[in-house]
């Protein structure tokens, strides 16, 4: 281990709060600074856009109330400064450290802000977002519209039909989420969505929002000009990662904070990334560097990239996990594992689609590289282990 003394933990979400209990539990015993920009304690997100939205407030994160660090929430970090290894804080404090894990996650796209300050106009991303939403759903608009067929887009439409209003949801793309799950997949989703009573447009973008009467959303203009009357709007544009507070740091960024196969950030012995925010070369996909924006994987990498922080390059472990993530739309479950964009072939397993239960293999020049199911945990869980194990095999001399 190390000689490390004074350790700062940069973003509260998940991946933060993982790698403060491993610190800990890998006998750290020094300084350890744990900095929050949201002024709550860590808390779990996957439920705001569905148990809460439906009322449920439920969002405690195992040990999320509880780690043995000093508390600086409703903190940003601002500037890191590699030279004089400290950190700056929008307030103006620094903090100094000899070990950084950066945990900042990602924010949502936005619209242009004149638009996404009318009235009625939402995104999702932290609890305030989820309670604000809520509030706005309890008052009964009669048309909602999502922009953004991702997972967080289908489970908003999802909330919306299950309190019985009607909503539109705009996917640029030629199906909800087929760059995730494939074509089989998506083509099964985007017809369970409108048997859920979804008014589902694909190919289109939604161009500009439209203000009324007293600022509020009126409507959504699409770029084959139709134009879609709104009482509220949701947009789920995707996020990016949250890594402005790095710039001039010499820490290298590219769509997230680009690390080394063991969650160091290049040419940083001293820093490591974890999260949304990290973008490291995964050995499955011949190194190509990968992000990923999903609970399980947030949990998994932020223990092992405190570990490896306290380890040093030399003792550290590389990144080879293959996450297991779902989604549940009108009360039916998909799930993925791996990277099914990379695959060149796509082969359903077992089950059919018919009956909703099926399971997709992906593979590129013959190596499995991703797996999507609907209805079928079991096969999942299968498909992923045979990723994971294929993940593990030691690289070629």
């Amino acid at each position: 281990m190390g000689d490390h003394t004074r350790i700062v933990v940069v973003g509260a979400s998940l991946a933060g709060v993982r790698a403060v209990q491993a610190l800990r539990n890998e006998g750290y015993d020094g300084e350890l600074n744990f900095v929050g920009a949201e002024p709550h304690l860590p808390y779990n997100r996957p439920p705001l856009s569905k148990n809460v939205l439906a009322g449920d407030d439920d969002v405690a994160l195992p040990g999320g109330d509880q780690f043995d660090a000093a508390w600086l929430g409703g903190r940003r970090a601002v500037r890191l400064d590699t030279t004089d290894r400290t950190i700056v804080l929008d307030d103006g404090s620094e903090l100094g450290y000899d070990g950084v894990v950066i945990a900042t996650g990602a924010r949502p796209r936005r619209l242009p802000e004149d638009q996404m300050a009318l009235t009625g106009v939402h995104v999702l991303r932290t609890i305030d977002d989820a309670k604000a939403l809520r509030a706005a759903l309890a008052q009964k608009p009669r048309q909602v519209v999502v922009i953004g067929g991702g997972f967080i887009g289908g489970e908003v439409a999802s909330a919306v039909r299950a309190q019985g209003m009607d909503v539109t949801l705009v996917e640029s793309g030629s199906l909800p989420m087929i760059g995730v799950v494939g074509r089989q997949v998506a083509d099964w989703l985007a017809e369970h969505h409108r048997r859920n009573g979804v008014d589902l447009v694909t190919g289109v973008r939604a161009n500009r929002l439209e203000g009324g009467p007293g600022g509020r959303i009126a409507g959504v203009h699409l770029s084959d000009g139709r134009s879609i009357p709104a009482d509220l709007v949701i947009a789920g544009l995707g996020v990016e990662p949250n890594t402005e507070w790095l710039e001039g740091s010499g820490v290298q960024v590219q769509d997230g904070v680009l690390t080394d196969d063991k969650l160091f950030a290049v040419g940083f012995p001293e820093v490591v990334a974890a999260g949304d925010v990290a973008r490291w070369p995964h050995r499955l996909f011949g190194d190509d560097p990968v992000r990923v924006e999903h609970w399980a994987n947030a949990n998994e990498q932020g223990a092992l990239a405190a570990r490896n922080l306290l380890r040093g390059p030399s003792g550290a472990e590389p990144f080879v996990e293959v996450a297991g993530l779902g989604t549940r739309v009108h009360g039916k479950r998909i799930q993925w594992a791996g990277f099914p964009s990379l695959a060149d072939q796509s082969t359903i397993v077992a089950g059919s689609v018919e009956e909703s239960k099926f399971a997709v293999a992906f593979s590129r020049d013959g190596v499995l590289v991703g797996a999507a199911t609907v209805n079928y945990p079991k096969e999942l869980n299968r498909l992923r282990s045979a990723i994971t194990a294929g993940a593990h095999q030691p690289t070629p001399a």
